[in-house]
């Protein structure tokens, strides 16, 4: 019974919840974009023809998205994923250390606007720089990349495509978040907000919201929607995110970024493109080849990248990146 009452409330959360980008709300923003750049690009389909295709909502890749999404939910409901979320017990663990070693002398409590807005400053930096991060060390790590490769493998993509994700996938990337991110809200507790509790991040799903609500579900989509060479510099567009998923040898390793794009800036991945560019999406070889999708169904892509793992822990844990193409 417990796990049918977790189900529900998080497919409620999911749809109906302003933390998820798959949230009503967001997708009907997203409808709106599309419904004016399908006016301002002339209007050459109809517009449920322009903004859902059959060739990509009936592609037998999308129905793997939906079936890993679910799966997923499944392993969510039974409490799999409740290590996940260790960003308080690692905050409240750091935080005590911290006292502990200055007889709890602290910064003073008196939480201003500025305090506050640097906090949130800093944590919406922090998480973003784990995403970048999180995300390139599977693509660069051979044991880990084929329990990326799923979600690279969508050869077209839907805003259901941002879920397809391995489990282990979401186990490493939470135990990142959550060891980072738990550390450097301690170190705000402790010398800018003062008081000696979990730090709410409401302030940073606020920033979030604004993510989602300009348009992040086109990350993942059929539409190409650049933001310009000078905020494309700034910000992670999703034409930015659609080079990513690129098969193309051009686009290798590009755009790692979710929202900001000073990560690739800094660390030499960031792809800007000058135009509008025609772009197939899934896995290619070294000379850009697409490979044939090896995740066809839900059992080969639960099972299947364990295989690709052990085999790359068997001969090394350097990947010769002219072996296989991870976008």
């Amino acid at each position: 019974m417990d796990f049918f009452q977790n189900f529900f409330s998080l497919m409620l959360a999911t749809f109906f919840g302003l933390n998820s980008r798959l949230a009503i709300m967001y997708l009907a923003i997203t409808v709106l974009i599309v419904a004016v750049l399908w006016v301002v690009r002339g209007r050459s389909t109809s517009f449920v023809e322009y903004l859902l295709p059959k060739e990509v909502y009936l592609h037998k890749s999308n129905l793997v998205d939906i079936k890993v999404f679910f799966f997923n939910m499944v392993l969510t409901a039974s409490g799999v994923f409740v290590a996940l979320t260790m960003i308080p017990t690692v905050t409240a663990t750091v935080l005590n250390w911290l006292l502990l070693l200055t007889n709890g002398i602290t910064a003073p409590e008196d939480p201003t606007f500025g305090k506050l807005l640097a906090a949130t400053v800093i944590m919406i930096l922090t998480l973003d720089f784990c995403k970048y991060w999180a995300h390139r060390l599977h693509h660069e790590t051979s044991i880990l990349w084929p329990f990326h490769a799923l979600h690279h493998s969508a050869e077209v993509m839907t805003p259901l495509t941002a879920t397809r994700n391995h489990p282990v996938f979401l186990i490493v990337r939470g135990a990142i978040y959550s060891i980072v991110v738990g550390i450097v809200q301690a170190l705000i507790l402790f010398l800018i907000i003062g008081k000696i509790e979990v730090l709410t991040i409401g302030t940073v799903n606020a920033g979030y919201f604004i993510f989602n609500v300009l348009g992040s579900n086109l990350r993942h989509s059929h539409v190409w929607l650049s933001y310009g060479r000078v905020l494309e510099h700034v910000f992670i567009s999703p034409a930015q995110h659609h080079i990513h998923h690129s098969i193309e040898l051009k686009h290798y390793n590009k755009n790692y970024g979710e929202v900001f794009a000073i990560w690739d800036l800094i660390f030499g991945t960031l792809y800007v493109p000058k135009t509008y560019e025609k772009l197939s999406f899934g896995l290619s070889d070294m000379n850009g080849e697409r490979i044939e999708q090896p995740y066809p169904n839900l059992r080969s892509a639960l099972l299947h990248p364990f295989i690709d793992s052990w085999q790359a822990l068997w001969a090394g844990t350097s990947r010769d990146p002219d072996v296989e193409k991870p976008q």
